[in-house]
């Protein structure tokens, strides 16, 4: 179950977004282009604060990538950006972790992302604050610690495809149902984590939340 000041809400769907700032674009080596990547990972994904995250064993590096995560609260179809906002409940801060090697292998050979994004325990996730005017999704503020080092740190103003935006985009396809989740994309600074390490996530607006790694 998730956190939000209104209570415990069970989570639904996780739907994830790849390449939305143009600097973790450039550190891949990816192309630019307008395209918005979109791929899913399960609830089994999902780490609540001060859980243990179990890395994988022997599938080779995992890189840490921090996002802000939206929590749809109104269900909705084919959502106007214009509205968008009025669908969403809360705000938090999350992870995604990504098997890179196997990442890197996968889009090589043109295939899915899962295996390298979607294994349980991927998404470490905070406790949710409402959206509004003291925490506006176009301005958040985030950054990561490693054992209290920063690597990674960034706004969302920076994001090509704004919150607005990719409701209406998911909601093309899907019907976004309350508990649903939007993890929108990672700021550059990306880079590995391994057993022993704790990752820390902050935000003036939103809170600071930790994981450690074993």
């Amino acid at each position: 179950m998730l956190r939000f000041p209104q209570g415990l809400v069970k989570p639904c769907r996780v739907f994830c977004i790849g390449r939305n700032y143009g600097g973790h674009i450039s550190e891949m080596g990816a192309a630019m282009d307008d395209s918005c990547i979109i791929f899913m990972k399960p609830a089994t994904s999902l780490v609540l604060p001060g859980e243990p995250v179990a890395l994988p064993r022997g599938r080779g590096v995992v890189h840490h990538e921090l996002e802000m995560v939206a929590a749809i609260g109104t269900a909705g179809k084919e959502i106007h950006r214009d509205a968008a906002l009025s669908h969403v409940m809360g705000i938090s801060l999350g992870l995604d972790l990504t098997l890179r090697e196997v990442q890197t292998g996968l889009r090589n050979k043109g295939r899915p992302w899962e295996l390298a994004k979607a294994f349980d325990r991927s998404a470490p996730i905070g406790d949710f604050v409402e959206s509004g005017p003291a925490v506006n999704p176009a301005a958040v503020q985030m950054r990561l610690e490693v054992n209290g080092e920063v690597r990674q740190q960034g706004t969302t103003a920076d994001m090509l495809f704004p919150l607005e935006q990719l409701i209406e985009i998911l909601s093309r396809t899907w019907e976004l149902l309350p508990g649903d989740l939007v993890f929108t994309g990672t700021p550059a600074g990306v880079g590995p984590v391994v057993p022993g390490d704790t990752m820390t996530v902050e935000s003036p607006q939103i809170g600071r939340f930790s994981w450690e790694c074993v």
